[in-house]
């Protein structure tokens, strides 16, 4: 994204301090570090600064407090024109929607990296096939509109939500 917009600012926030480094590090081998940084926060207290877009890549499921993350969204974002992107895996809403290969593996991911990851930061444990519509609530009741899937992968939905007041 850095290289395909170079006239705009990206900021990474990540709790793990040794993927930070290694994200700077890409960014310098890129040639990136002048439009892209990246910095130790966790998803509900890094720096609220008016944000035109956040966006959460594979790892709402994975966190201990994705409501929490979701509600410092709302606050960090440009109001009347902010913009949440979340892409998670493609799951159906019921267990047995699931049962497809993609879905097959994915529960397998999620046992055993996933909801671990979440439950060590004392969360709930989603996990990797939370549902769209159960997504959809968590972000429309933190104040989100206009909820809806942009687009679609095998393995990923990409999901677009507003900030309007």
């Amino acid at each position: 994204m850095a290289k395909s917009y170079p006239d705009s600012s990206f900021v990474g926030f990540d709790f793990d301090a040794s993927l930070i480094e290694r994200a700077r590090a890409m960014a310098a081998s890129e040639g990136v570090s002048h439009n892209a940084r990246f910095e130790l926060a966790d998803a509900t207290d890094y720096p609220a600064d008016d944000y035109d877009l956040i966006a959460f890549f594979s790892c709402l499921h994975d966190m201990g407090d994705p409501e929490g993350a979701l509600s410092h969204a709302y606050e960090s974002l440009k109001k009347r024109r902010g913009t949440l992107m979340i892409a998670e895996a493609p799951a159906g809403d019921r267990l047995e929607e699931n049962f497809t290969p993609t879905g097959r593996i994915l529960y397998c991911v999620s046992t055993m990296e996933c909801v671990p990851a979440s439950l060590d930061q004392d969360g709930i444990g989603l996990g990797t096939l939370m549902g769209e519509s159960r997504l959809k609530d968590m972000v429309t009741s933190k104040g989100f509109t206009n909820f809806r899937r942009i687009a679609e992968t095998p393995l990923l939905n990409v999901y677009e939500a507003r900030v309007v007041s």
